[in-house]
C-alpha cells in the first residue's frame, strides 16, 4: 500500500470513530470531565443530553433558544471556579458576567439580563466578596446587562474554595442571526476574533507555575460589540459562530467539523499567538489551541464575506485585541467530521480534541 494509501485509511478510520456518539463508561468523576475535551464530551453526549434529550440539547450550542409570544430568545446557565480569583486581566466576578454574556452574544442574542448564584465558604473574607460584588456590577454595566435575580448559599469551611459564581443570562435573539452549524459549506472561511490562549494562560501564570518575563492578561471581555459588527458586515453570510472557552479553539473546530459532517484545514501559521503564550504552551507540552480563552469567538464566514467580516471586527470595540482578528482556515469536504493542520513545514496532522487537564479550576 502506497503512503498516500495508508493515510486516507488512517483517515477513514478515525473518521469513522468519530461518527460515533460518545460513551460515558467512566466510573468516577476526574478534573478532565470539566476540561472542555473529550472527557467533557462523553459526560455531556454520553449522558445528560441523552437523559435529558430535547431538540434544544442536541445541538449542543452555547446557549439553547426558545420561543415566547412570536419572540425567539436565548438561554445559558453557567458556573465558575476559577482559581485564584482574581488574576491578571479580571476576576472571578467579571469573568461570571463575560462568560455568560458571551454564551448568548455567539447564539446570535443580544444579552439582556442575569440571575446571579453566590456559593460563598464560610470564613471568606467580606473585602473579598465586596470586591467581587463590585466586579459582577461593572462587568454587567459594560455588557448592558441587568442582574435581576440571585441566591446565595454559604457552605462549611473547606466545603468550597473562597467562592463559587453560577449564572444564567437571557438575551434576545437577533433577526440578522441564522446560526447553525449545518449551514457550513466548502470554501468557508474560518475567522478567530483574537489572539488565542491568553486567559488559560494569564491563570497559570497568576498561580507562579512559571517565571516568564513576558507580562500575560486574561482576554476576558464582552463579545457581543464584535458579534454585532459581524451581523452587520456579514449578513446571512455568517453561518456559524462559537466561543472558545474550556478546551480552545481545537475544541470548538472538532465540535463544529462532527456536528456539520464537513472537515476544517487550519492553516497553523495565521493563527494569532502571544509569543508569551506560544513558549508557556511549549514548557506544557500542550498546542495552544487547546488553551481556554474568555474573550475570543471562531466564526464561520462565506467566502465572499470574509474580508468584511475581518474588517469588521478589527473595528470592533477593544481595537488591540480584535485588531489580532485573523482567517485561519477554511472549510473542507475529506475527511468528514474532522480537523487538519497544515503545519509550518508543509505537512498535515489530526487536530483532537483535548485529552486530560494540563490547567484546571480555569474559568
Amino acid at each position: 500500500m502506497s503512503a498516500v494509501g495508508r493515510e486516507e485509511r488512517i483517515l477513514d478510520i478515525i473518521a469513522t470513530a468519530r461518527s460515533k456518539r460518545p460513551k460515558f463508561r467512566d466510573e468516577r468523576i476526574t478534573m478532565a470531565h470539566g476540561a472542555g475535551g473529550k472527557a467533557t464530551g462523553a459526560l455531556i453526549e454520553g449522558l445528560l443530553v441523552p437523559a435529558l434529550a430535547n431538540p434544544a440539547l442536541e445541538q449542543l450550542a452555547d446557549a439553547g433558544s426558545v420561543t415566547v409570544d412570536d419572540v425567539g430568545m436565548a438561554l445559558t446557565t453557567d458556573s465558575f471556579v476559577v482559581k485564584p480569583l482574581r488574576f491578571p486581566g479580571g476576576s472571578i466576578g467579571e469573568l461570571a458576567v463575560n462568560g455568560t454574556v458571551n454564551d448568548l452574544a455567539v447564539a446570535g442574542a443580544r444579552p439582556l439580563a442575569l440571575t446571579l448564584s453566590l456559593i460563598l465558604e464560610e470564613g471568606l473574607e467580606s473585602s473579598v466578596l465586596r470586591a467581587e460584588v463590585e466586579a459582577i456590577a461593572a462587568a454587567a454595566a459594560a455588557a448592558g446587562v441587568v442582574v435581576v435575580a440571585g441566591d446565595t448559599k454559604v457552605v462549611e469551611r473547606g466545603h468550597a474554595d473562597q467562592l463559587y459564581v453560577c449564572t444564567t443570562g437571557l438575551g434576545r435573539i437577533d433577526p440578522r442571526a441564522t446560526l447553525a452549524p449545518s449551514a457550513l459549506r466548502p470554501g468557508d472561511q474560518v475567522i478567530v476574533s483574537g489572539r488565542i490562549g491568553e486567559h488559560g494562560t494569564a491563570i497559570m501564570l497568576a498561580r507562579g507555575e512559571f517565571e516568564l518575563g513576558a507580562e500575560i492578561v486574561s482576554d476576558t471581555r464582552s463579545l457581543w460589540p464584535a458579534v454585532d459588527a459581524l451581523l452587520d458586515a456579514a449578513g446571512p453570510g455568517l453561518r456559524c459562530l462559537r466561543d472558545a472557552t474550556r478546551g480552545g479553539v481545537a475544541s470548538v473546530l472538532n465540535e463544529l467539523a462532527r456536528a456539520s459532517g464537513v472537515a476544517l484545514l487550519v492553516r497553523e501559521g495565521d493563527v494569532p499567538v502571544h509569543p508569551a503564550v506560544a513558549g508557556a504552551a511549549e514548557l506544557l507540552g500542550i498546542d495552544p489551541m487547546h488553551v481556554a480563552n474568555e474573550g475570543v469567538l471562531v466564526a464561520v464566514v462565506a467566502p465572499e464575506h470574509a474580508d468584511a467580516a475581518l474588517a469588521a471586527l478589527r473595528g470592533a470595540g477593544d481595537a488591540e485585541h480584535f485588531a489580532q482578528a485573523a482567517a485561519i482556515g477554511e472549510v473542507r469536504t475529506e475527511p468528514p467530521g474532522m480537523v487538519l493542520v497544515e503545519t509550518a513545514f508543509g505537512g498535515k496532522r489530526v487536530m483532537d480534541q483535548l485529552v486530560g487537564d494540563p490547567l484546571p479550576r480555569i474559568c
